[in-house]
């Protein structure tokens, strides 16, 4: 399909809420990854669904709390559960000094994520056939069970931020083999995970769009793989080059000189915040058939930035990505 010829009818305007321009929406919009939320019931590492007003959740795995302690006697409804949730084991001791750093990390973050995962703490003076089982030399060591089968992550007390990208990578392994449920503790409704990246969140939300953008970018030379610093990072881009900025003269400008590179990326740029995404895409997809090398590259790279910014499932983006693996083959 000619890109042109795409539906370029007005979706809902995006927000930056950072954006103090006048011309920003108002609204704040909702970011990727973040944990779905519903009712459950609590159990002692019950691994099955939990209901609310008469409703089942299939997804829902009731849990005590995302962090417990587990024993030998309790350790196979942990084996269970990791068929429908990420478990990560935290093997301790109360007299390892490493331990006692990592623990709160650990915790910290478990609790961040929502239930998307859940934390067994292991103390391996008590329970000596589980640090046999594991294979464990030293402490503080962190393995995790998914489907039944151990996953290996790290050794020795790591900061937040590599604690993340270990759970990350966790969560998309456990994707690829069908675990996607998310634990609900003590039949309450999880709370919504917090920002990954406070600082740079925070920077974002005062308009400090380059501060913003060097501490997205840190985050992700910890972890290539980290979504929500790649949305913020895309955010912050969008924010530094659109503030101050009048939508509805740089739409005119680009449809005075529809072959200026330039213009084009501005203009779609207003038209993505202002909701009209399509038309942005289209803008930039026509002048990728008609251009070559650098420019070429440099729209395809703005193209790829706006779709973090929008989310890989927004329709127009669906769209707009087959358009674009057209016009490039």
């Amino acid at each position: 399909m000619d890109p042109s010829q795409e539906n370029t009818q007005p979706n809902q305007g995006l927000d930056l809420s950072a954006v103090r321009s006048k011309n920003m929406p108002q609204e704040q919009a909702g970011s990727p990854g973040q944990a779905p939320t519903g009712p459950g019931a609590a159990g002692p590492g019950a691994a099955g669904a939990a209901g609310g007003g008469g409703a089942q959740d299939p997804n829902a795995v009731a849990v005590p709390s995302l962090v417990f302690d587990v024993d030998e006697a309790s350790f196979n409804g942990v084996v269970a559960m990791s068929d429908r949730v990420p478990v990560v084991i935290d093997l301790w001791a109360e007299w390892c000094e490493p331990c006692k750093q990592l623990s709160p990390v650990l915790e910290r973050v478990t609790e961040a994520y929502g239930g998307r995962l859940v934390l067994a703490k292991v103390d391996v003076d008590a329970n000596p056939r589980l640090q046999q089982a594991f294979g464990v030399q030293s402490i503080p060591t962190v393995v995790a069970i998914v489907k039944g089968q151990p996953v290996p992550l790290f050794q020795s007390a790591v900061p937040d931020e590599q604690v993340r990208a270990y759970f990350d990578e966790l969560l998309k392994l456990a994707a690829e083999n069908g675990v996607t449920g998310y634990a609900v503790a003590d039949g309450a409704e999880p709370e919504p995970a917090g920002p990954a990246h406070p600082e740079a969140e925070e920077a974002l939300a005062k308009g400090d769009f380059d501060t913003a953008e060097q501490l997205f970018k840190a985050a992700l030379a910890q972890s290539p793989a980290d979504d929500e610093a790649k949305f913020g990072l895309a955010r912050a881009g969008l924010g530094r080059r659109l503030i101050d900025k009048e939508p509805a003269e740089l739409i005119t400008a680009a449809d005075a000189d529809p072959k200026n590179v330039d213009h084009a990326m501005a203009a779609a740029d207003a038209e993505v915040v202002g909701g009209n995404a399509s038309s942005g895409f289209n803008r930039l997809i026509s002048l990728i058939r008609t251009t070559t090398g650098d420019e070429k590259e440099t729209l395809r790279l703005r193209v790829l930035e706006l779709f973090e910014v929008l989310g890989a499932d927004d329709p127009a983006v669906t769209k707009a990505r087959t358009a674009l693996m057209r016009a490039l083959f």
